[in-house]
């Protein structure tokens, strides 16, 4: 078994608001296995992105944010980590995909301007010609025809899909160990998102790099993941392998989850009962024989 780069144990949330703390986090753990693709799937508002965001180190620097548990990339914890030592991981070892591109990037550079802020993050000795050459290179990489003319470009100029792939190009330049993908492609049309993904899926294959996908769609993940942690309301309640649990789903917000998958009779999540039992996630494992073969 692969050695654990991620691992999430009992992290918590809470923001202090004008009527008292709000929980949002209820200790979640995970674990991402070098070179693996961990998915972690919940509807909007689970705690996805915000879970992807204290990896990063953005949160714990806010005064009205508390969090709790641990949070260790290969082994060094990363919730007591200084803000300079958070900024060096960020680009380094640590990439994110977040969902909309064109908001990522900033609007007033141009993107061969932003390739080399991101790789001298790794070699702050990088010289401009070499910085470009390696951002020209990482282009070629996400099948962009015209690297030439598109670090030369603002983000505006470029359109929704063309800007996804350089931020996955971005992402992946310094070859970091572990990639934050939020919702990538959400804001792509279908067709486009299933390109980007596919994409993206066989450069992560081919650099082997760890990823932790947080997506709201199951359907998506299926031919992605390795494995799928679900998170309801904050909480963990039920992981296995992609196979498995799509086999076999045994709690019934994942049921929901792959009921509302789009299809052509409609049909949104349904609802989930009060009396659902959220203390302990399920665990699917793949030698467990599904319900229709135990009946």
């Amino acid at each position: 078994m692969a050695e654990t780069l991620l691992e999430l144990d009992g992290l918590t949330l809470s923001f202090d608001t004008s009527s008292g703390p709000h929980d949002v986090l209820h200790g979640i753990s995970l674990s991402v296995r070098r070179g693996e693709i961990v998915a972690l799937v919940g509807e909007s508002g689970s705690g996805k992105s915000v879970t992807a965001r204290i990896i990063l180190g953005l949160l714990q620097r806010l005064r009205s944010v508390r969090v709790g548990g641990s949070a260790r990339l290969a082994g060094r914890e990363l919730l007591t980590l200084r803000q300079s030592a958070l900024r060096e991981l960020r680009g380094r070892d640590i990439s994110m995909i977040f969902q909309d591109p064109v908001n990522s990037l900033n609007p007033v550079y141009t993107i061969g301007h932003q390739f080399r802020d991101i790789l001298r993050r790794a070699d702050p000795r990088l010289s401009r010609s070499a910085a470009r050459a390696r951002a020209l290179a990482a282009l070629a990489e996400v099948m962009i025809e015209d690297p030439e003319r598109v670090l030369d470009s603002y983000p505006f100029q470029l359109s929704g899909g063309m800007n996804q792939r350089v931020m996955i190009g971005m992402a992946l330049a310094n070859e970091p160990r572990l990639l934050l993908a939020d919702e990538p492609g959400t804001a792509l049309d279908v067709t486009v998102q299933a390109r980007t993904l596919e994409l993206m899926h066989a450069l992560v294959r081919r650099h082997g790099t760890s990823v932790l996908f947080i997506s709201h769609n199951l359907g998506v993940v299926r031919e992605f993941a390795d494995r799928i942690y679900v998170i309801y309301r904050g909480r963990i309640v039920e992981t296995g392998p992609t196979a498995a649990l799509f086999a076999d789903p045994r709690h019934p917000y994942t049921r929901a989850l792959l009921q509302s998958v789009p299809r052509l009779t409609g049909g949104g999540l349904p609802d989930i009962p009060e009396r659902a039992d959220f203390s302990a996630p399920l665990e699917v494992h793949p030698e467990q024989p599904s319900t229709e073969e135990a009946r």
